[in-house]
């Protein structure tokens, strides 16, 4: 049975948390030499997500001959086809059948707790991830549960963000960020702007080639399968005031108007820098870190697990794939 629990366990997998009184993620580790983890996903499928539904994460360590192959067998058996990575926020290259680097950031970069695109109008339901190699130090994947977060929130933060929204601003075009080429996968300007009509993005060409983009997006949301109310959003993922006052000036010595990525409320007003600290502080509070081990995959429910990336001491090979396009109610 799982630890800690009167739940009937799955036959020759141990189940553990990380720690005491952590219960993210579900730890699933085989009892016995040579238990194949696609066979076992195939036999207890619907257990093992009722797992993920309720922790909002499982880890599975300690299968033997985990391959690029079996990471993606997985997730179709246990979620269905892995989806393309459209409307793209950080670099990232497909290594197979849309499976693709987790992020390809300097290893010094480390990566806020988000919700894989939240921003957007659909988003992945599930996220994977799977150990290739295993970080020489450093280089964890920090996990948050999103729905904890949101009731750490002061209520009056937590109503004034759900009236008012958030808005994101992207500028393509500057000395920083992706090009517009590389975040909608395309060469073709009217195929971006077909699919920011039919993603509620309002954008704007400028001159040398610039576009900028603006998306008003709510903060909260509710799980399609269990209805519970869940903080999923990008406003602080992306806001400039998250970086040190240094990086803060220099950033905002081009122009507001042209940084790649900054959040306001919805109305086009700044956020206040106490808004951004608290929520900031919120999900560190919630934040768990599991170091990576060769082999490992964690799948994820995206709406309720928010995750993150430690800076690491090279070599660190992280796969990732998403699944199960859940669309917003426009």
């Amino acid at each position: 049975m799982v630890a800690g629990t009167g739940d009937p366990g799955l036959p020759q997998v141990r189940e553990s948390w990380a720690a005491p009184g952590q219960h993210l993620p579900l730890i699933l580790e085989p009892e016995v030499a040579g238990l194949d983890l696609i066979e076992l996903a195939a036999r207890h499928k619907e257990e093992i997500r009722d797992r993920m539904l309720r922790y909002g994460g499982v880890l599975f360590r300690g299968f033997s001959g985990v391959t690029t192959e079996t990471f993606r067998s997985l997730m179709t058996e246990l979620s269905g086809e892995p989806l393309q990575y459209l409307e793209r926020t950080s670099p990232r290259h497909e290594v197979g059948n849309k499976v693709y680097t987790s992020t390809d950031y300097p290893a010094a970069q480390e990566i806020f707790l988000h919700n894989e695109q939240s921003y957007n109008t659909s988003w992945p339901l599930r996220i994977f991830f799977h150990c290739v190699v295993q970080p020489a130090a450093g280089g964890g994947t920090p996990i948050a549960d999103s729905r904890k977060i949101y009731h750490r929130i002061s209520e009056a933060t937590r109503t004034k963000l759900e009236e008012r929204k958030y808005r994101y601003v992207r500028h393509f075009g500057g000395r920083l960020g992706l090009s517009w080429r590389e975040a909608f996968q395309t060469e073709d300007r009217s195929e971006v702007e077909e699919y920011c009509r039919l993603n509620d993005i309002s954008y704007a060409w400028g001159e040398n080639d610039a576009l900028t983009t603006h998306q008003i997006r709510p903060v909260v949301a509710r799980h399609p399968v269990t209805g519970e109310v869940t903080w999923f959003n990008h406003l602080v993922f992306f806001n400039v005031q998250m970086f040190d006052r240094a990086t803060v000036k220099a950033l905002m010595s081009m122009g507001k108007d042209q940084l790649p990525n900054n959040t306001y409320y919805g109305d086009g007003a700044d956020i206040e820098p106490e808004v951004i600290e608290e929520l900031r502080a919120a999900y560190l509070a919630e934040k768990v870190v599991v170091p990576w081990r060769e082999g490992d995959v964690l799948m994820l429910d995206n709406m309720f697990v928010a995750h993150a990336r430690e800076s690491f001491t090279p070599p660190r090979q992280i796969i990732v794939g998403m699944t199960e396009p859940r669309t917003a109610d426009l």
